[in-house]
């Protein structure tokens, strides 16, 4: 039994490389048609493609089932997918808004919005670390926190009072109006 867990015969050893090198091959060709937004982070949509096809690659090249065609046609089906809802959320803001989350301003001139922090599902230990990690000093530094539709954390800060921020950055962010009054 324990031999079974260990063993990989020569076969099985030979496909598993010759759909390494296919499958790879695939999403180097799928991703030059479908463009690089395959495997951005943009939206909830990329970050969706970028684990599905990780997965996909993985069970096509380590065993049998799916069989190499199937994972193929996975793939491109995916990639086709991925390509069509860009290009729709492109050409219309209405499917762009039921697709897509809206950002979030979690901060406003050093001042944080709990209210927003809450609706993020963030504490405030989580917003303290990507500021430490945005290189903030204090509190006075810090313009804006966005939460954006990816799950990251945009932090703008400048210790010069004298900078604005430019209000069509914000478009479509939830609270900005916080930052325009």
């Amino acid at each position: 039994m324990f031999e079974k867990w260990i063993s990989a015969s020569t076969g099985q050893l030979f496909m598993v490389l010759v759909s390494s090198v296919v499958v790879y091959a695939a999403i180097l060709l799928y991703t030059r048609l479908a463009g690089l937004r395959s495997f951005s982070k943009m939206s909830a949509a990329d970050f969706a493609m970028t684990i599905a096809v990780g997965s996909l690659f993985g069970a096509t090249v380590s065993a049998p089932s799916p069989t190499l065609f199937v994972g193929l046609f996975s793939l491109l089906c995916l990639f086709a997918a991925q390509w069509a809802l860009a290009s729709l959320r492109r050409k219309s803001d209405r499917f762009s808004k039921l697709v897509d989350n809206q950002p979030l301003l979690l901060m406003v001139d050093g001042e944080i919005i709990q209210q927003n922090l809450e609706q993020a599902n963030m504490t405030e230990s989580d917003l303290f670390g990507k500021l430490r990690e945005a290189n903030a000093l204090n509190f006075d530094q810090v313009k804006a926190v966005v939460f954006e539709t990816t799950g990251d954390v945009s932090v703008l800060h400048n210790a010069d009072d004298n900078i604005k921020l430019e209000p069509r950055f914000f478009e479509g962010v939830i609270g900005a109006d916080r930052l325009f009054p």
